[in-house]
């Protein structure tokens, strides 16, 4: 399946691919982590995915049911927190929700370049025993 999706900066073709490489990445650094500390299993992978990471969730979960199979994370559980988009408007000195990576401050109007919050993708915790 290929999904196509809309963007600000014209229209970009996603496969979930993307996604299971993501996850292989991360089972694999918290099977290593629970490793090296003499644990048998990984219990939990808690992952934070901001809106603007260029992820699917819902892939994100899908890749990790398939890429735990035949491991020590095989049945642990996946929770994922969504990271909300923030920008900064330096001249108001306030920061506000946007929808994508180039926003205008919703005070001054002033196209706004530093997107502080949004792009997250890493391990918040792995959970082993």
């Amino acid at each position: 399946m290929v999904r196509i999706k809309a963007t600000s900066s014209g229209i970009c073709l996603r496969s979930p691919m993307h996604e299971v490489s993501i996850m292989e990445s991360a089972v694999q650094m918290a099977v290593d982590a629970a490793k090296s500390a003499g644990a048998s299993r990984v219990l939990a992978l808690r992952l934070r995915v901001g809106t603007l990471s260029g992820t699917v969730p819902e892939a994100l979960r899908f890749a990790f049911d398939v890429v735990c199979r035949d491991t020590i994370a095989e049945g642990a559980s996946l929770e994922m927190e969504s990271v909300p988009a923030a920008g900064w408007c330096p001249v108001c000195r306030v920061e506000f929700a946007c929808a994508d990576f180039i926003s205008e401050c919703p005070r001054c109007h002033n196209p706004n370049g530093e997107l502080r919050r949004g792009r997250e993708l890493e391990i918040a915790s792995v959970e082993i025993n």
